[in-house]
């Protein structure tokens, strides 16, 4: 079975990664697994290089092959912000709350609400990156907060193909449509393709 590091801390994003894959047969690990690497400084300008730089640096360190990401909400109405900086837009700590409740502020007043959500994900092998994904989903920011499920901004992104916030949706209906369950499963036929008797990742 092939062992694959997932390079996130974050246990909401770990949940969604591991219901998305479901009975795939992988042996999935998180940086919790390794509590000593240090974390990937994420400097990078997009959300491409964020991904690509924690993949190849978590590859490195563990020897195991990385999966990595980083999403963006990108509102055309402030310019595409918060964008790379989605996590931290009310500033480092903030909490998830704090993030949707300055996206709201700083909506107010304003009826164009279009946004994006985009997942770019890399696959890193030690010696350099195998694959390189992007998975996105259209949307708007609604006025208020709708449903209680999800995390992030999930709660007042609302969905075009479906009407409704990702807050309101179950685990799977969100999946489905979602820019990390897009990502994941262009991504998966790469990892399955991977060659088990001449990977040394197969553990």
């Amino acid at each position: 079975m092939l062992s694959i590091l997932i390079a996130t801390h974050n246990q909401d994003k770990l949940a969604e990664i591991r219901q998305i894959l479901g009975d795939a047969p992988l042996r999935l690990y998180s940086m919790d697994d390794f509590p000593k690497f240090p974390p990937t400084v994420e400097d990078r300008d997009t959300i491409e290089g964020n991904a690509m730089k924690k993949a190849l640096e978590m590859a490195k360190l563990s020897g195991m092959l990385c999966l990595a990401d980083d999403t963006g909400l990108f509102i055309d109405a402030l310019d595409g912000a918060p964008g790379v900086y989605a996590a931290r837009f009310a500033g480092e700590g903030c909490s998830y709350h704090d993030n949707r409740v300055k996206a709201l502020q700083l909506l107010e007043g304003i009826t164009q609400r279009k946004a994006e959500f985009r997942t770019a994900m890399a696959l890193a092998a030690p010696d350099g990156i195998i694959s390189f994904q992007i998975g996105k989903v259209t949307g708007s920011i609604a006025y208020e907060e709708k449903g209680e499920a999800g995390f992030g901004y999930d709660s007042i992104f609302i969905v075009d193909s479906l009407q409704r916030s990702f807050g309101e949706l179950s685990d799977s209906e969100k999946h489905s449509v979602s820019h990390r369950g897009r990502v994941l499963r262009a991504m998966l036929p790469v990892i399955l393709s991977l060659d088990q008797a001449a990977s040394p990742f197969f553990k």
